[in-house]
């Protein structure tokens, strides 16, 4: 099933446009594109890689969609669809709206010249003088000494020649210009700028992220310099992450006490070294799971897996295969109590009475809190801290709470959250 899209400019750069304005040309299509699919891999300039996957429709519908949010660009754009990007990109090259399906790669991919592989003239020219002219001829080839003979590049094109491209794609770079500034010098006002115009890029590469549910772990950023030169850095990351603040927070890091030799005018981030990125969760709710709890953690297991979950035994037999038997789980039984049994010594345990939250003073003495209230009563005893964390919110909550006994006998519950101290209730 075909999941991806390669987008080709035959004719690029246009004739009429200089080369700055031609690669603003370039943007803006990809920013059509957008349209299509959040995942947009911008190969160079002239080719991109569009991926499909989640998308509703079929191949077809892809392509008249992307025709349809290009045709106000004025230039002969070919779109086509395969299942990876070399196949997708020999399609667009032979005809526009074309199909390749897994079973008609070969059909496709023997008859093309070697320019396709977009290697240099002067291989092709030496390939040439071995009798290889077109893909077919050229996986043919035995790999082996296909590569000693020209080197690791080969493996790559004799994959390409057979329809092997596992080259995974990358979310493009996003663009925003900028006032001309120079970074480190000037005013404090353009370096806020400069500031908060890698925050918007950074913020829009982490929904990317989010949406692929990737992480990254590298950063390249590059600057547009005003003189028409460019500056780019790679910025590796200790830990791969999605988080804006995050990645904003290494970048500025890695940019301190950096100058350029002309004033910035753009910037361009893309994300490298894309991990799979997910949430990890735990099958049971305690650290020590009793029987009932493995029983409702199996049962939701078997749900999922849609087949019954088996215990492993061990049995006496000749084969290693019979060696094992496989049990199903049964919900463990709930034992009743004895007909004599000793009730528990009864004892008073306070209860914590949940009050309206409301901000409490409080002064801290080595670290824990020692006088609470207006006017001030000491604290006798103090239990705590425990931190609070709360991720339901957009923005996760932390805090830190106390039992403290007061002078006059009060047993309370307050906490610290930032810079603030609140009540939270009394003990009864």
């Amino acid at each position: 099933m075909t999941m991806l899209l390669c987008v080709l400019v035959p004719d690029y750069p246009p004739p009429e446009l200089d080369v700055r304005r031609a690669r603003l040309w370039w943007d803006d299509v990809l920013d059509a594109l957008d349209g299509l699919s959040p995942t947009i891999d911008d190969r160079r300039p002239g080719l991109a890689y569009v991926d499909m996957r989640g998308i509703d429709g079929a191949p077809q519908e892809w392509i008249a969609r992307a025709h349809r949010l290009l045709d106000g660009f004025g230039l002969p754009v070919r779109v086509a669809a395969a299942e990876n990007p070399f196949v997708a990109h020999a399609a667009a090259w032979t005809a526009d709206a074309a199909i390749c399906s897994p079973q008609h790669q070969r059909a496709l991919l023997d008859p093309l010249p070697l320019d396709v592989l977009e290697i240099d003239p002067r291989t092709i020219e030496r390939l040439h003088l071995l009798g290889v002219r077109t893909l077919g001829e050229l996986a043919a080839l035995p790999h082996g000494p296909f590569v000693r003979r020209f080197g690791s590049a080969a493996a790559r094109w004799h994959d390409r020649a057979r329809g092997i491209d596992p080259t995974p794609l990358l979310p493009r770079g996003h663009a925003l210009a900028v006032e001309a500034v120079l970074f480190g010098e000037g005013s404090m006002q353009a370096e806020a700028q400069m500031v908060f115009a890698l925050r918007i890029l950074l913020e829009r590469v982490g929904e990317d992220l989010l949406r692929l549910g990737k992480r990254t772990g590298a950063l390249q950023v590059e600057f547009e310099l005003e003189n028409g030169e460019s500056s780019i850095r790679e910025i590796g990351l200790g830990r791969p992450t999605s988080d804006p603040r995050a990645l904003l927070d290494i970048v500025r890091a890695n940019l301190e006490g950096v100058t350029f030799e002309a004033p910035v005018i753009g910037l361009r981030t893309r994300a490298l070294r894309l991990e799979e990125h997910g949430e990890s969760l735990a099958l049971f709710s305690g650290g020590d799971p009793d029987p009932q709890t493995v029983a409702v953690t199996l049962a939701r297991l078997e749900a999922v897996l849609g087949e019954p979950a088996r215990r492993a035994r061990g049995v006496t037999a000749y084969a290693l295969e019979d060696r094992f038997a496989y049990d199903a789980f049964a919900m463990p039984g709930v034992s009743a109590l004895p007909a004599t049994f000793e009730p528990l010594p009864e004892r008073m345990v306070p209860q914590l009475q949940l009050l309206a939250v409301r901000e409490v003073a409080v002064r801290v003495l080595a670290g824990a809190p020692a006088w609470v209230g207006t006017p001030p009563r000491a604290v006798l005893e103090c239990a705590g801290p425990w931190r609070i964390e709360e991720n339901w919110f957009d923005r996760p909550l932390v805090r830190d709470e106390y039992d403290v006994l007061l002078e006059g006998g009060t047993l309370c519950r307050i906490y610290r959250q930032g810079e603030c101290w609140f009540m939270r209730g009394i003990y009864d």
